[in-house]
């Protein structure tokens, strides 16, 4: 099959969730595929199957951490969603690669930052405990040069706020300034639910 006729079995596969589990192995075997949207397309389709089948994904990590090192940015950002939606289903299997994510939040694509942040909350609705000593780490995020990141940011704080109320409340007073004087109306909306997870524990 050329790119597009793999573009399209893939899209297709994607909402045939009867299948996901028998076809793990098929998906995580494009990872080798000379094309960067294939690739892509894969590492989101395994980071969905993932999240359903934690269990069966587990042999096939390996395969998607080294895309965090590619300097192709979108397979960062993919390889990070990936690995952010199997924690999710099990932390377990991407604890050992876990500390390594943090490395991210400076990353120098914003997109990148983003797809950390977004990974981040994945494994935090399911692993609040792990986050307990990252906190500056997000609050950093808070600043971040670009929008869509500042935007995303103070949600790691509602996730974890809701579950780990005590690892936010030492920032309640920095979302409080964000939610003030951000220029950005959604960055502001955010902060403020952020607080509001927070404070209703």
């Amino acid at each position: 099959m050329n790119e597009s006729e793999l573009y399209k079995e893939l899209s297709a596969l994607m909402d045939d969730k009867e299948k996901w589990e028998e076809k793990i192995p098929y998906v995580s075997s494009l990872l080798a595929c000379e094309s960067a949207k294939i690739q892509a397309k894969a590492l989101w389709l395994l980071g969905e199957m993932g999240l359903a089948h934690p269990q069966a994904i587990q042999g096939e990590v390996p395969a998607i951490t080294p895309f965090l090192e590619s300097p192709n940015p979108l397979l960062r950002e993919r390889a990070l969603n990936a690995l952010g939606r199997i924690g999710r289903g099990n932390f377990k299997t991407i604890e050992a690669y876990w500390p390594d994510l943090f490395r991210f939040a400076s990353d120098g694509k914003a997109k990148v930052r983003l797809a950390f942040i977004w990974a981040s909350e994945n494994i935090a609705t399911t692993t609040p405990d792990v986050y307990g000593e990252h906190m500056p780490t997000f609050e950093k995020l808070l600043h971040d040069e670009d929008e869509k990141v500042r935007m995303e940011a103070p949600e790691i704080f509602r996730v974890l706020g809701k579950r780990r109320p005590e690892f936010v409340t030492p920032y309640l007073e920095t979302l409080r300034k964000v939610s003030e004087a951000d220029d950005n109306r959604v960055v502001r909306i955010h902060c403020q639910g952020a607080i509001k997870a927070t404070e209703a524990k």
